[in-house]
């Protein structure tokens, strides 16, 4: 590709008032790595170095709005005031590298008080410190996880509440995006799905009674979130189960969340059903963001997206507006850098400190070489 032309990939991107420099998104990875709800050291270093790296817009891990609301106890979290100051520190240190922060918002419902991944991931009993889970219904996730108890109308309240009151923090926390998770077997997905939500009140049953918690949370974070500032939904298209959420329920969702004030939705898949199986390879989550931006609102693709051109081809074939990074983010901070070269575009930013390893001089001695 001749450098004067622009990759799609570094093309800027303006939701509401703000302009994202290139359509790279670090996507949402918890860390496992804090205690009592605060970010620390190793998340501004995580987060920081995505930004330094070139992405447009850099996500935090899920951020529980309330203590119960946490996967683990590692996990971050911004249900007080205290919260908000090591959050600002990562925020104005993304800001100053020329991509915007973004931040996630979530509750994970009956699939929380766990342990980290690499100490089992496995329901925490009491006297480890686990607490009670609440959920749309009292149904386990799976055999050996603990039954949650069914969310009263009070608790629901107290938990959209909750999402407004975080909502307000993370703007004083500098954040400029936000996404609701309502993906991946937390909270709104178990309402979502009929596979989790057995409820016979006014937030169970239909499809339109299932979406009602969220759209209540959306309109309360639209409440103390500027009109200037998109608010993102993560969602799992589809349970991949009969029976479960599919992706026609997705499409039909997109125009509803979009009149309440959602602006792009990042489309992800699964995490609600322990017996789904899913045959996953390069961008398989790719069709869902497809055929939801067919509805009428931009979309984000995620899932095993691992090179530049392959990126490229998903913003060319119109399948997508934005293309979230997980674990190719991790594998190399500074992807969009590599991808600009990859792409052969020269137009993009780089540190003013890195400036002078941007090219490698002909006749480079190879690694190891004296």
């Amino acid at each position: 590709m001749p450098i004067e032309q622009k990759p799609l990939l570094f093309t800027p991107l303006q939701l509401r008032g703000i302009t994202l420099p290139n359509r790279l998104v670090v996507s949402p990875m918890c860390q496992y790595s804090g205690s009592g709800g605060f970010a620390n050291d190793w998340h501004l270093v995580h987060l920081g170095s995505r930004a330094t790296g070139g992405a447009g817009l850099v996500f935090t891990e899920a951020i529980a709005v309330t203590p119960d609301g946490r996967i683990s106890p590692q996990d971050l979290g911004l249900w007080q005031d205290e919260h908000i100051a090591p959050l600002a520190r990562i925020t104005a240190f993304i800001k100053s590298q020329g991509s915007v922060p973004g931040i996630q918002l979530a509750h994970a419902g009956r699939k929380s008080s766990l342990t980290e991944p690499w100490n089992g991931d496995r329901q925490l009993l009491p006297e480890e410190g686990g607490w009670d889970m609440v959920a749309p219904s009292a149904i386990p996730f799976s055999d050996g996880r603990a039954t949650p108890a069914e969310l009263t109308t009070d608790g629901i309240r107290r938990i959209i509440d909750a999402f407004r009151d975080a909502a307000a923090r993370a703007l004083r926390a500098g954040f400029e995006v936000l996404e609701i998770h309502g993906a991946h077997g937390y909270l709104i997905n178990e309402f979502l799905s009929p596979l989790s939500n057995k409820r016979t009140d006014e937030y169970g049953g239909t499809f339109e009674n299932r979406l009602l918690f969220l759209r209540q949370i959306i309109e309360a974070v639209r409440q103390v979130w500027p009109q200037h500032y998109p608010v993102f939904l993560r969602i799992s298209a589809t349970d991949w189960v009969e029976e479960g959420w599919t992706v026609e329920d997705s499409v039909k969702l997109a125009p509803i969340v979009r009149a309440y004030g959602v602006d792009l939705i990042d489309c992800s898949s699964g995490g609600n059903a322990a017996h789904a199986r899913i045959t996953a390879g390069p961008g398989y989550q790719v069709p869902f963001a497809a055929a939801v931006r067919q509805a009428g609102i931009p979309t984000g693709a995620v899932g095993i997206i691992v090179t530049a051109q392959q990126a490229e081809d998903i913003l060319a074939a119109g399948q997508a507006d934005l293309i979230f990074m997980g674990r190719e983010m991790l594998r190399d901070p500074y992807f969009p850098l590599h991808a600009a070269t990859a792409l052969g575009y020269d137009g993009q930013h780089w540190p003013l400190q890195y400036e002078r390893a941007r090219r490698k001089p002909k006749g480079t001695p190879q690694a190891g070489a004296r």
